[in-house]
This record gives C-alpha cells, sequence and structure tokens, in this order.
C-alpha cells in the first residue's frame, strides 16, 4: 500500500494568486511564524549578548502619535533603544520580547553594511557593471552598475506590485520556498531567477525609485562573487556583531542562497540591536565592526532617486538625510538616526488585501523620525 499525500497548505496557492499563510485571515500567524512557514531557512546566533536594560520613559506611550499606532488593530510590537537602553517597549497580546516576526525588506539592509565594506575593501567599485561581476546574469541588469542597482535604480521587465495578482514577485516565491510551485513544474532557484529577467533599456526615466528586490538579491550575488565569501558568513558577522539574543532567521532557496531582499525573521528587541549598527555607523559589540563608517555617511548624505516624500533610496536603505531605515512588506518599520543614537523598530501585520496602506506608512515613518530627532 502506497500513502498518498496532498500539497502543504500553508504555501499552496489558495486565493488571489497567494499561498495560504499571505492570505489576510492567516497572515498574522503567517507574519509570526514564517521561520517555522518557509520550506528552507538558515538561522544563526551570537556567541555574546549585547544587553539592553531598561531605562523607560513612560511619557513616550503617552505621546499622541505614538499612542495612535500602538493601539493599530494589526500592531504587533514597538521598541525605542537608545545606546544600550530600552526607553520604551510595548507588544500585542498574541505577541511578546520573545517572539519573531517576519521583517520582510527591512532585511535589505544587511546589504548596505556587507556592500560598504567590499567597498571599503575594494573588492566592489560602485561604478563598475554588474555583468563584470557576474558574466552570466541577463540583459536585466548585465549594463546596469552596481550603484544603480543599489539605489533602486534600474528599469526592467521584473514586476513588483503586490496588489497584482499576475506581478513577477509571485513567480520569484516559487524560487524561494514561500509557495509550491504550479503543478507539474520544477522549483527553481534564486540565481536562475535572476538570470532570467530581460531589458531592453535600463535607464530609468521616472525620476523615482523603481522598487525591485531582484536588485538586493544581484547586490548580494555581486558580494559573493567579487570577495569569494559565501552571504552566509557576511550574514553571521553582522550578527555576531549585533550582538543578538534570539535566533536570526532567514529564509533560504534550496540551493542555501539567502533571500536577502527579505528573508529575515527577528525579535523587536534583536531588530532594535541590529539597527544600533547603524546608530554606531557599523560599530558593533565586542570591537568587531561590520559595514564602513564612511559609507553609511555617504548614503544618508548622498541618497539616490526618490520613493515617498521626503524619503530617498540609497544603497539598500531608505534615508531622508538625517536617519537611515527600511520599511517590509506588511507593516513593519525599522529607523535608526545616528545623530541621537537611537533606534524605533514597529511591527505589524495590514490585514487588508495588498498588505501594505501607503498613508499608514507615510505617518508611521513621520512618527518614528520624529521620535528618532527628539530623544
Amino acid at each position: 500500500m502506497t500513502l498518498a499525500s496532498i500539497p502543504n497548505p500553508d504555501l499552496a496557492i489558495a486565493a488571489d494568486n497567494k499561498p495560504r499563510w499571505e492570505l489576510p485571515d492567516h497572515r498574522r500567524h503567517g507574519f509570526h511564524n514564517l521561520h517555522r512557514i518557509a520550506r528552507y531557512s538558515l538561522s544563526f546566533r551570537a556567541p555574546s549578548v549585547m544587553p539592553l536594560v531598561k531605562q523607560v520613559d513612560w511619557t513616550i506611550g503617552e505621546r499622541p502619535d505614538v499612542a495612535r499606532f500602538l493601539a493599530m488593530p494589526h500592531f504587533s510590537a514597538f521598541v525605542v533603544v537608545q545606546g544600550n537602553h530600552i526607553l520604551y517597549e510595548a507588544y500585542a497580546p498574541d505577541f511578546g520580547p520573545n517572539r519573531t516576526h517576519s521583517i520582510q525588506s527591512i532585511t535589505k539592509t544587511t546589504l548596505n553594511l556587507m556592500l560598504g565594506r567590499a567597498v571599503a575593501d575594494g573588492l566592489v567599485d560602485l561604478d563598475e557593471r554588474v555583468g563584470t561581476y557576474l558574466p552570466e546574469i541577463g540583459t536585466g541588469y548585465a549594463e546596469a552598475t552596481v550603484k544603480t542597482t543599489a539605489d533602486m535604480n534600474v528599469a526592467n521587465d521584473f514586476t513588483e506590485d503586490l496588489s497584482d495578482p499576475d506581478t513577477m514577485w509571485w513567480d520569484m516565491e516559487g524560487a524561494i520556498g514561500w509557495r509550491l510551485p504550479p503543478e507539474g513544474e520544477k522549483e527553481g532557484t534564486i540565481r536562475s531567477f535572476l538570470c532570467g529577467i530581460t531589458s531592453d533599456n535600463l535607464v530609468n526615466r521616472t525620476g523615482e525609485a523603481l522598487y525591485k528586490s531582484t536588485n538586493s538579491e544581484i547586490i548580494g550575488w555581486v558580494i559573493e562573487r567579487a570577495s569569494g565569501r559565501a552571504l552566509r558568513d557576511w550574514l553571521i558577522e553582522i550578527v555576531e556583531a549585533a550582538g543578538l539574543e534570539g535566533c536570526f532567521h532567514i529564509t533560504c532557496d534550496r540551493e542555501g542562497v539567502p533571500l536577502v531582499d527579505g528573508g529575515a525573521c527577528l525579535s523587536a528587541r534583536d531588530l532594535a540591536r541590529y539597527g544600533l549598527l547603524f546608530a554606531r555607523k557599523g560599530e558593533g559589540v565586542d570591537g568587531r565592526r561590520v559595514g564602513d563608517a564612511a559609507f553609511i555617511e555617504d548614503t544618508r548624505r548622498n541618497p539616490g532617486p526618490s520613493l515617498q516624500k521626503s524619503r530617498r533610496y540609497s544603497r539598500q536603505t531608505m534615508t531622508d538625510g538625517t536617519w537611515l531605515g527600511h520599511g517590509g512588506w506588511g507593516g513593519q518599520y525599522m529607523l535608526a538616526n545616528p545623530d541621537t543614537g537611537t533606534v524605533v523598530v514597529y511591527f505589524s501585520v495590514i490585514e487588508n488585501k495588498s498588505a501594505s496602506d501607503g498613508n499608514f506608512s507615510d505617518q508611521l515613518v513621520e512618527m518614528m523620525a520624529n521620535l528618532a530627532a527628539e530623544l
């Protein structure tokens, strides 16, 4: 007798060309448990932990602009850290300080640290063509420079409108284990997918950032190829320098390539510890240094194309010229202010059809930026 099987219900396509874990009714569970749901993942822990000492300022939670976001139905966590002090933290009833949350595209900021080191060490030239480092890459990136790719300033055929059931991002999800491939089709890999992206004109004529998560995967691949070191090793160095207490989980594909565009899952406190690497311009615990101070400073002072309102996109981060940060699909944001040494983290799971809300995001960033500047 042969036992039968059924498609994994979390990963099978359920509606709107989305797997069940991404649908509104299941999304909160999905974002709180993606490190268990994804088919393939890597996990790292630091050998030494940066202690965080509570020095609570209750007036932070009493600010009307903060209280509003803590009362949102999709709220999960909020942490404010300065130096090694937790100035304020709050959690939803179904979450907590030791719980893990998908940080989605906040993961991209790891590439700023890696790229800064690679540039400082003379391994990568921002003005060089991607094809110089990756001869096998397709027309979607071969003639683009590393800088325009890192700044989300490349025009190609990849689309990432997550409100569109036919956007190409969903095809990429099949290569990263966030969904099952169509019946009868072989599961792909991140880098084979990247090689299939095409373009007949790479010049961005919109005047605004063309946000494509594949750009981040290209930058990661360039860093790995130019350095001769696996991305896994670069990520371990970042985890150790941040002094994370819990696990740093990151989705990978079947070949073990980490999903650096959005695969990480962390606790809110550990994301704050990680954000302090930017607040300290690359300085980690125990004298460990990741990133490059001059590169981080140049990132915020010489930003790339405009993104939203006062934000611009610069070397895999978002910035207004003062703070550095990034958002994540579904309602996440991490913001670090090097001038005040403050990091603010917000987790939520927006449960509308698209898992996004531009007005919410704009107002959230404004609140976090004001808070980080004033402390």
